[in-house]
């Protein structure tokens, strides 16, 4: 029986390429480098390496490349081509390496792989140990560099938001009893040594011990006893949330320079405050 193709048939192997003139490759007479030119956008299914195991995530991409001035334009397919053969578990390590395989892929000296998704860490309740959920916002980035040598560079960076419960500490100070509190984000840039391993729950740990109390999911009427004393105990500014954070994570040797963001939804105001320090090592 003949076989049946048709212009959707995965098997392209009937198409003459070599037939078909390739716009893309051709010369650009108005000299003119582009910095990044790629795609944006790109939903994709992900699978991603915790300290727990591998769970799937969808991550929304963007991946571009620098265009020399003299060609036309970049293979705008191969961004897609990369992310199709990626077979391992996303973690630092293959995030490197996708950076890595995409300049020789695109015929490029530098170029860029950013995405973010949803993570996710089942957390234990403080006191009846309860299973849960949390979420959090990841993004990771490379940039990809070739250097003189011919090899290429990678500066990998990690960004990362926590929700966090910070009290007051003037609030306690002056109140004879009680003290507001609010729902706190903490979010953390960090560039790596690329050649180490750094996980989401090393940065969402960071954040969460030096919080008032960090957060959970699910919580029975003893946790919410505990959480509430805890908090109370141990009350922030959100000033004391940033210093807190970023000295935490000057003391991590993976860390190359950092960014941490504190913000307070304040629950007396209707507007937040918020606090920002910047290091390099």
């Amino acid at each position: 029986m003949a076989e049946n193709r048709t212009m959707n048939d995965t098997n392209t192997s009937f198409l003459k390429l070599e037939t078909l003139p390739d716009a893309q490759s051709g010369h650009d007479e108005r000299a003119l480098p582009i910095e990044r030119v790629g795609i944006r956008g790109l939903r994709y299914p992900l699978k991603i390496r915790t300290k727990a195991g591998i769970f799937p995530a969808v991550g929304n991409f963007e991946m571009d490349v620098a265009l020399p001035a003299h060609v036309k334009g970049t293979h705008m397919s191969r961004f897609i081509a990369l992310l199709q053969k990626q077979e391992e578990a996303i973690d630092s390590a293959t995030v490197v390496n996708m950076a890595r395989e995409m300049l020789p892929l695109l015929n490029a000296d530098e170029g860029r792989i950013q995405f973010t998704y949803t993570h996710f860490v089942k957390k234990a309740a403080p006191v009846s140990k309860v299973e849960s959920l949390m979420d959090y916002e990841v993004t990771w980035m490379a940039k990809a560099k070739q250097n003189v040598e011919g090899s290429i560079d990678v500066e990998l960076s990690l960004r990362t938001l926590v929700p966090v419960m910070s009290l007051c500490p003037c609030s306690k100070e002056i109140s004879e009893y009680g003290a507001h509190n609010q729902r706190s984000h903490i979010t953390m840039s960090v560039v790596l040594d690329p050649k180490t391993k750094m996980t989401v729950e090393d940065l969402v740990a960071a954040a969460e011990s030096q919080a008032s109390s960090e957060l959970w999911g699910l919580l029975k009427r003893p946790d919410e006893k505990w959480v509430t004393e805890h908090a109370y105990d141990n009350p922030k500014f959100v000033e004391d949330l940033v210093r807190d954070v970023a000295g935490q994570l000057k003391q991590d040797q993976r860390i190359l320079s950092l960014v941490v963001e504190a913000e307070n939804f304040e629950s007396i105001h209707n507007h937040s405050a918020f606090a920002k320090i910047s290091l390099t090592k």
